[in-house]
């Protein structure tokens, strides 16, 4: 997740980008793992994060759900070899809607619905192609970034050789309430406070905000007996 703030640096007020690693520990509770504030995205950048999880004994991840940052596909390949990539699908869907007019959202937003709820891949990438007939003709492109980036959409019905994500976990994949509450904690320090005098009082606040949304977290995922269980078979000897 990334939120934007501005903090004063040297006389000048400049823009600083904070992004917020939120995980599903093997029990089931969400955490957030990491709050880095950085001014450009890159793979050095988010080597440094996963390298920093890594040194904080996170072994190993088995997906790694974001937008399209950039370098991060590189990074997982270095830090974590075995983790898949799953492209946000909540993200996606945003930004294709971003620039839909109101009259048209609802049907455009049911038809992308449409396709991270097909089945499998195949039937997938079909519905994406008619979806993106329908739609270039009234806003050409919009469904561009599904077509160029569908390697990266795809693992949400393809996980590995051993079989298909049933709806439960792919739901978890694309399941946003917490990331959201999050977010919505966040963005207030944006309205009481719309400059911070430094980084260090920036990374404060926000760990203050996290400690105060997270103490709420005392239940376990929907079905998480079950995501568990199907997970610890697609990932055998990796959940143990």
């Amino acid at each position: 997740m990334q939120i934007v703030f501005h903090v004063r640096r040297e006389k000048a007020v400049q823009k600083t980008a904070a992004y917020i690693v939120l995980g599903v520990n093997s029990e089931g509770m969400k955490e957030v793992m990491s709050i880095e504030t950085g001014e450009n995205e890159s793979s050095k950048f988010w080597l440094n994060v996963l390298n920093s999880l890594k040194n904080r004994g996170v072994r190993d991840i088995l997906t790694i759900c974001a937008d399209g940052l950039s370098g991060i596909s590189e990074a997982i390949q270095v830090a974590y070899p075995q983790t898949e990539y799953q492209r946000c699908i909540v993200h996606m869907v945003r930004n294709t809607l971003k620039h839909v007019s109101e009259k048209n959202r609802k049907a455009f937003a049911g038809d992308l619905k449409k396709i991270y709820h097909s089945p499998d891949e195949e039937t997938g990438y079909r519905t994406m192609l008619e979806v993106k007939e329908k739609w270039d003709k009234i806003y050409p492109n919009a469904m561009k970034r599904w077509d160029d980036d569908w390697s990266a959409v795809c693992p949400v019905f393809i996980p590995n050789s051993l079989g298909l994500y049933s709806a439960e976990v792919r739901k978890s994949l694309y399941t946003t309430n917490a990331i959201e509450s999050l977010n919505s904690q966040y963005r207030k320090l944006n309205s009481s406070r719309s400059v911070f005098p430094s980084d260090d009082a920036l990374k404060k606040a926000l760990y203050l905000s996290t400690l105060n949304i997270t103490r709420k977290w005392t239940v376990k995922i929907h079905n998480w007996g079950l995501i568990f269980g199907e997970l610890s078979i697609h990932f055998e000897g990796r959940l143990g």
